[in-house]
């Protein structure tokens, strides 16, 4: 198989290009950004993408956000993310988009190296392959119709402020702590309401406009 790798860690790439090429695989392009991945993904059209999560430039859901782009152009994309943990945001739109394979795994299940090459064949076939916390995580988030409820005390104190329209350094002083304690509890506050992407002022909008229908 053809296989473009994407992880900002050049050890994993390199980890990753040998246990691929042991088995009988090509990796026809290793990257370490988001852009770079959809670049390549699109001009190589490898029999899979294997993708790490957190990437350049934003280090955050760059490596997911990418993929589900690549899905945008190239619908049956044989696509396998890896993550250090469950990242929900953008997670439901890439595995309901669309035909081709799709696969979800924590990166820890690359160490069990027969079992992940197993994945990588399965996904690039065409199968499904999710990690068992993953279905854990995002069925545990579905039995909830009203995430709103899933936020505690403080959090709802923070939300109540946000909805003033107080930015964080005035939430903070409202509450006695300190303002990376408020950008905690907001980062925690958008990750409950299933909120991604990198423009902060949206998702704080969408948070209170969510936050006051709840």
């Amino acid at each position: 198989m053809r296989v473009v790798v994407a992880d900002d860690s050049l050890l994993l790439r390199e980890g990753l290009q040998l246990i691929l090429g042991d088995a009988g695989h090509e990796v026809v392009a290793g990257v370490a950004d988001g852009p770079s991945l959809v670049e390549a993904a699109l001009r190589e059209r490898p029999d899979i993408v294997i993708a790490d999560v957190r990437m350049p430039p934003s280090q955050t859901d760059e490596g997911l956000r990418a993929c589900v782009e690549i899905r945008k152009a190239w619908p049956e994309a044989p696509i396998l993310v890896l993550s250090q943990y469950v990242v929900e945001s953008y997670a439901d739109e890439l595995l309901a988009s669309g035909n081709g394979g799709v696969g979800y795994l924590l990166k820890d299940r690359v160490a069990e190296i027969d079992a992940f090459l197993a994945n990588v064949e399965s996904v690039a076939s065409g199968g499904t392959v999710l990690d068992p916390q993953v279905v854990a995580q995002l069925m545990t988030r579905r039995r909830s119709p009203d995430p709103v409820a899933t936020l505690t005390p403080r959090e709802r104190e923070v939300m109540e402020l946000m909805a003033q329209g107080l930015t964080n350094q005035a939430v903070a002083a409202q509450l006695v702590v300190t303002e990376g304690a408020v950008e905690k509890h907001t980062q925690r506050i958008f990750a409950k309401l299933g909120l991604g992407g990198d423009s902060s002022q949206h998702r704080r909008v969408v948070a209170v406009l969510a936050f006051l229908r709840g």
